[in-house]
């Protein structure tokens, strides 16, 4: 199999910037995957890519450097496998809320012994070769989302499900289900996210999060270790903004994008 670059950011305790793909266009991933990404997300969740947009967009980022990765839709086995299978080298698992969802999408996305996922590597196994069934558990991630206040009365024990490398932050799901809006900039959301860091820390699992150009250093200061930094949409939306505002000769007023 290929080496993992994103398993090599986090082994040597680096940063891992990333992308995200709402839109289905393999086009859109080719030219993301031209950049220097150390992983790139394919939304299934909450973007406009079904599962058969999803196939050409991770052949596209077969081009590239970047780790793929697929958001997938819920947290089922047939949900993660067909990622898994399609080529993803990691899934992106929303809305994991206890121990036994995670534990639940961990036994869906690895092999026997470390779970019961099922055989079936359709085009991965043409992708990686003749040995990705013996490379598999060791080389794809299964990443929970933690995006609820229940979630974070629980980060402990879903960090430590045995399979768990990294915890995913939802940063505008977390802030709702605390009350507040999307992009607050309120002291205590800031305190949970400081908290999940340090609980993440102490179990040596990577803390991720999606961010923006402006707020991922931010991001990277407190301590998260994988931070999603552009998405196709947004930048489609802040660059025709941008273009127009600039013809017409009037400021700019982009309002921080969020995720």
């Amino acid at each position: 199999m290929r080496p993992n670059p994103l398993r090599s950011r986090w082994a040597s305790r680096q940063v891992a910037f990333g992308g995200w793909l709402t839109i289905p266009s393999s086009v859109t991933a080719e030219v993301l995957s031209a950049h220097d990404l150390d992983y790139i997300g394919i939304d299934m969740q909450h973007g406009l890519v079904g599962y058969q947009d999803s196939i050409p967009m991770l052949q596209a980022l077969s081009l590239g450097s970047a780790t793929p990765m697929v958001r997938v839709p819920e947290n089922t086995p047939a949900n993660i496998s067909r990622a898994l299978d399609a080529g993803a080298m990691g899934v992106i698992v929303p809305m994991v809320n206890t121990p036994e969802q995670c534990a639940a999408a961990v036994d869906a996305s690895f092999y026997v012994p470390k779970g019961s996922r099922s055989y079936g590597p359709t085009r991965v196994g043409a992708v990686e070769g003749p040995d990705y069934f013996d490379a598999a558990n060791d080389a794809v991630a299964c990443v929970p989302m933690v995006e609820t206040s229940e979630a974070m009365d629980n980060l402990e024990e879903i960090v430590t499900v045995p399979g768990i490398e990294c915890a995913y932050v939802g940063p505008s799901d977390l802030a709702i289900s605390m009350g507040m809006a999307p992009g607050t900039s309120d002291p205590a959301f800031f305190s949970v996210l400081d908290r999940f860091i340090a609980i993440c820390d102490a179990h040596d699992v990577v803390p991720a999060i999606h961010a923006t150009p402006a707020t991922a250093q931010d991001r990277v200061e407190r301590g998260f270790r994988m931070v999603t930094v552009v998405a196709d949409l947004l930048v489609l939306r802040a660059g025709t903004a941008t273009a127009i505002a600039q013809a017409r000769g009037e400021q700019v007023h982009l309002g921080d994008p969020l995720y």
